[in-house]
């Protein structure tokens, strides 16, 4: 293998493979394999994360890359010919936003991320000519804050509406394999790369010293586990909801899903009440369930100007860490209004003070650059119109929280709150900050 990575040589490869899904919306792609070569490995090695853990077998990227060149070539070598051997998963546990479950994620080896890389790069050639507008989890250039935006549009732009909860239970763990080959059947059929998807779904996971394989599924925390959902959801919900469902509503609906998370929006209560009947079927029929609790309709029609606005307490939804909510603008309209859930406003604070808790004895220095990049963070995603109460309220436990540590460090030198306001002018923590704005929206439909 000689020279360094040609970003732009595989940029232009992919391109021409969209390009041609683009145009044949139809066409089934039988010979992709071609596409992926040392180059495009090289690319898919600058894309992976450096940092992640490693996976079963302890290999980490800084020892993937001492031996670079050989290691893409014998790869490549054995990814073309079968012999490569997806090794399992190794599973973990992170807490889920209730603070009380856990959720299982994969952890490939470094190698097999590499592979997952290059694959899902070619795919995503493919299925970006496919997806619909209302999808923007786990795509290139969209975010969860396209999303918001999007939502927050369509229902001021509707005035409300009768808002469909949509909740899968076990999403990533129920995906069904034969349901899965049968839709990228539609698309796919490049043996050298369906044959690596086979092997990834069925390498099973490290738990407890014993390897468990799996008929259903594909593991979090794997790189092209989130393209195939993706791909999933594409059939079972959002080309049925935008080909069969919309045209046979009385009234105007809308869509937007973030990767598992999805929200309908009916102008009609009555088509809201047809597309809750059919749902749970549709989704039954690909092997998914629907959590009974958490898939719920909720009327969030615009309230009159001289009512008052139920407020987050009552007629609000979840999506995306927020609650939705109608409230009153500064000239008494009613607009919808968005607040950090209180599920996620918990798990940040208990994020906080487990780091605080670890780090009490470090200098208030490095305790106070961490904070403040953790802060930041915060702001970054949470920052929109109509949170800064929320993030006022998130700063000053984020204070509580650090003085209530710093006191515990020692049992002689207190941290009493004079003396720790003194040392905020020392150390102040970065004020509040509206990132994200409506306003800026308005001004650029």
């Amino acid at each position: 293998m000689q020279g360094t990575p040609n970003p732009a040589s595989v940029s232009t490869r992919l391109q021409r493979i969209a390009e041609l899904a683009r145009k044949a919306p139809d066409m089934v792609f039988t010979t992709l394999a071609h596409h992926i070569d040392v180059e495009l490995l090289q690319e898919a090695y600058r894309r992976t994360r450096k940092d992640g853990a490693p996976g079963i077998d302890g290999q980490t990227a800084a020892e993937y890359a001492a031996n670079l060149e050989e290691n893409l070539q014998s790869l490549l070598d054995r990814s073309k010919t079968g012999t490569y051997r997806a090794p399992p998963v190794k599973r973990v546990y992170i807490p889920k936003a209730d603070g009380k479950t856990r959720r299982p994620i994969g952890i490939p080896t470094f190698e097999d991320k590499v592979l997952q890389r290059a694959v899902a790069m070619v795919l995503e050639a493919v299925y970006e000519q496919d997806f619909l507008d209302c999808s923007y989890g786990f795509r290139p250039q969209r975010s969860a804050h396209h999303a918001l935006e999007a939502l927050w549009r369509g229902l001021m732009d509707m005035g409300g509406g009768v808002v469909i909860e949509v909740d899968i239970k076990s999403y990533f763990d129920t995906i069904g394999h034969q349901h899965l080959r049968a839709i990228l059947d539609k698309r796919v059929r490049d043996g050298v790369l369906r044959r690596a998807i086979d092997k990834w779904l069925k390498a099973g996971v490290l738990e407890d010293g014993a390897v468990h394989r799996l008929g259903e599924g594909s593991p979090q925390g794997g790189v092209v586990s989130p393209l195939l959902a993706n791909i999933y959801l594409h059939e079972v919900l959002d080309t049925w909801f935008d080909k069969t469902v919309v045209p046979r509503l009385r009234a105007k609906a809308f869509m937007v899903r973030y990767a598992d998370d999805a929200v309908i929006v009916c102008a009609s209560e009555e088509d809201a009440r047809r597309v809750m009947e059919v749902l749970g079927k549709r989704f039954a029929r690909y092997g998914l369930e629907l959590h009974q609790t958490k898939t719920r309709m909720v009327n969030f029609r615009r309230p009159g100007r001289d009512q008052r606005p139920p407020g987050p307490q009552a007629g609000s939804f979840d999506m995306l860490g927020f609650t939705w909510y109608w409230g009153k603008s500064h000239k008494g309209n009613p607009v919808i209004k968005r607040q950090t859930s209180s599920s996620r406003f918990r798990r940040a604070l208990r994020s906080i003070a487990s780091w605080c808790r670890r780090h009490r004895h470090k200098a208030v220095a490095v305790q106070h650059l961490d904070l403040s990049r953790k802060l930041r963070g915060h702001y970054a995603y949470y920052g929109i119109t109509g949170n800064a109460r929320a993030l006022r309220r998130f700063l000053h436990e984020v204070e509580r929280t650090w003085r209530y540590w710093l006191n515990r460090r020692s049992s002689r030198a207190k941290m009493v709150w004079e003396r720790f306001r003194r040392l905020l002018q020392h150390y102040p923590l970065p004020p509040v900050r509206i990132v994200h704005t409506v306003y800026r929206l308005a001004a650029n439909p």
